[in-house]
């Protein structure tokens, strides 16, 4: 198999975050994707209050990513979740998961932390998925 240089998977709405942060939203490797941390902040405004909705954004921002180059959740092998407040909204961004990973199910490992760059922030997501085709 040929190596490749690495790529980086840039959503429209997310240009500026690449050129304000200096960082990929996702970067193809191999024949892995790994995707930036994203956080419970719509890319165009702060977070919202309600916990909840919070979870939701960020699963919603790494289902975009992942959409710009044809992926889905089916692929993510890896999900690393970090939380403030961990143990206040941890069932509600189990059912809110739930809603998004598929059998076989990826491996999580969520954390707790002391704060985010944003302040109100109480979630954030690290994601890794597999290319399709590729050896499982």
């Amino acid at each position: 198999m040929k190596k490749t240089e690495p790529r980086a998977i840039v959503p429209d709405d997310m240009r500026d975050l690449v050129r304000d942060w200096r960082m990929s939203p996702a970067l193809v490797s191999g024949d892995h994707v790994f995707l930036t941390g994203f956080n419970g902040c719509p890319v165009d405004g702060p977070p919202p209050a309600d916990p909840v909705a919070q979870m939701r954004v960020a699963f919603d921002t790494v289902t975009d990513v992942l959409a710009a180059d044809g992926l889905d959740w089916s692929s993510v092998v890896d999900m690393t979740s970090f939380h403030v407040g961990l143990r206040d909204h941890l069932e509600d961004f189990k059912a809110i998961r739930a809603e998004y990973v598929r059998q076989p199910y990826p491996a999580w490992t969520a954390i707790e932390v002391a704060g985010f760059a944003a302040d109100g922030v109480i979630v954030e997501l690290k994601i890794v998925a597999r290319l399709p085709g590729r050896a499982t």
